[in-house]
């Protein structure tokens, strides 16, 4: 997935374990202007330095993936947990607007696809 934003606040890198780190940043998107939408994601390990050089207000396009985990406490109740991790930045841009978005090249589509071969894998 991918989305272009404004950074609005970049957070230090927090080193959670020995070997785990990561990085939070907060995005205003803002598709319809009006309704602007604030989103936190993450960026983890080696990905951390890709906030290096941004600056809040820079517009950027982010690609990334939505990541979802369960936890079981030790009462035995279980949580679920979503997260935006990032794994690439771009500076530079310009933010979607729905007259933008209708420009979009259309989506594949199965009619689209290869026909089938008679390959065995």
């Amino acid at each position: 997935m991918e989305i272009t934003a404004s950074i609005i606040e970049i957070s230090p890198v927090q080193q959670i374990t020995e070997s785990f780190k990561k990085r939070e940043f907060v995005v205003e998107y803002t598709e319809n202007p009006k309704y602007p939408e604030y989103i936190k994601f993450e960026v983890v390990q080696d990905k951390v330095g890709l906030l290096d050089g941004l600056n809040v207000g820079s517009m950027v396009t982010i690609a990334f993936n939505l990541r979802g985990r369960s936890y079981t406490d030790k009462m035995g109740k279980k949580a679920y947990f979503n997260s935006l991790q990032a794994w690439k930045i771009q500076a530079g841009g310009t933010a979607a607007t729905p007259a933008a978005m209708g420009n979009e090249a259309p989506a594949f589509s199965a009619a689209d696809a290869p026909p089938e071969s008679d390959l065995p894998f």
